[in-house]
């Protein structure tokens, strides 16, 4: 398995920054790799929003389609996002957001496992320069967006 943890101060609001991640359709606009946004079966009630999500990652031709389910917990500012279907036998991705003047901490982890030992190993050495990649184009989304 490969694991992470990134923790950045983003230049926005909380809530804008909570929006921009819930909102995987607007993905393939920024996020390196990411083809198509989609989201199913959303619910909402007083503490929780729920939806699946797929997104489409590659390119060209050689692309997976990732299914996910996701949580936002609105009293704990936590998303967390587990594996439902695709090419991931594993994965635990959780976003926590916190207020700080007037900036957003974000702090990112993220476990997960390929179902192909083959790929599992490729992507295990270059794991590190994608996930700050795509760290760095949320950032960088936010900070056009909302700044």
């Amino acid at each position: 398995m490969s694991s992470a943890t990134i923790k950045k101060i983003i230049p926005c609001k909380k809530k804008q920054l909570i929006e921009m991640v819930l909102d995987i359709e607007k993905y393939p606009e920024f996020v390196p790799w990411c083809i198509l946004g989609q989201v199913y079966d959303r619910n909402e009630s007083a503490d929780l929003i729920t939806f699946k999500g797929d997104l489409k990652v590659g390119k060209s031709i050689l692309n997976e389609t990732f299914s996910s389910h996701v949580s936002f917990y609105k009293e704990k500012d936590k998303i967390i996002v587990t594996n439902l279907d695709g090419p991931l036998k594993h994965l635990k991705n959780e976003w926590v957001f916190k207020e700080v003047n007037n900036a957003t901490q974000l702090e990112f982890f993220i476990d997960f496992e390929l179902k192909n030992p083959i790929l599992n190993s490729i992507m295990k050495k270059s794991f590190e320069l994608g996930l700050n990649k795509i760290a760095k184009s949320f950032e960088e989304r936010a900070i056009k967006l909302y700044k």
